[in-house]
């Protein structure tokens, strides 16, 4: 299997790996090109984050600057908006589901390494799946660690640490994100 195969699997994988770097590398040169993109360039910014990201829904709503790794494994849903200076870390999938609000400064990651030192100093790290269901709000400078499903009409509080799972119709706040509130939907 190829490291990518390990990666998008969730198996161990060395991200140095030349496809994996290759990738990496046109994802920030497309970045480069959106984050400093004219907003009044409607058309090209549209074609570049098309590029970027082509499993987001057409009426993503960005505002750059935005980073990720690969922008392939970001699905997002309908109506999504997505805050100033977020950060996503597409080695696994990341799911964003319809009329979701992600705030400023908001960190999405997949992406783990290993807790025992040697396999880290073999380069070795893994990604794990997050799910981010619908008419979610991620409160500005929210964290989301990987292997995380926030369930639907979630409200993450700025600031919080979200280390697993977020039941539906529940606001959680805090490091580690706890919850505070639960609500019907």
């Amino acid at each position: 299997m190829s490291e990518k195969q390990n990666m998008l699997e969730s198996r161990p994988y060395n991200a140095a790996d030349p496809e994996l770097l290759q990738e990496r590398n046109r994802a920030r040169e497309l970045l480069k090109k959106l984050n400093f993109t004219s907003p009044q360039d409607a058309a090209l910014r549209a074609q570049l984050q098309k590029e970027l990201l082509p499993n987001a829904a057409e009426d993503l709503h960005i505002e750059y600057p935005f980073f990720c790794d690969y922008g392939a494994q970001i699905y997002t849903g309908k109506n999504v908006f997505i805050n100033f200076n977020c950060t996503i870390l597409d080695c696994a999938q990341v799911e964003i589901g319809d009329n979701t609000l992600i705030g400023p400064n908001v960190q999405i990651y997949t992406a783990t390494h290993p807790l025992q030192p040697q396999k880290r100093l073999e380069g070795l790290e893994s990604a794990q799946k997050v799910r981010i269901g619908k008419n979610v709000w991620l409160g500005g400078g929210c964290i989301i660690l990987p292997g995380v499903w926030v369930g639907d009409n979630a409200v993450v509080a700025a600031g919080a640490v979200v280390t697993r799972d977020v039941a539906p119709n529940t606001v959680v706040a805090g490091s580690p994100a706890k919850i505070i509130r639960r609500f019907l939907g």
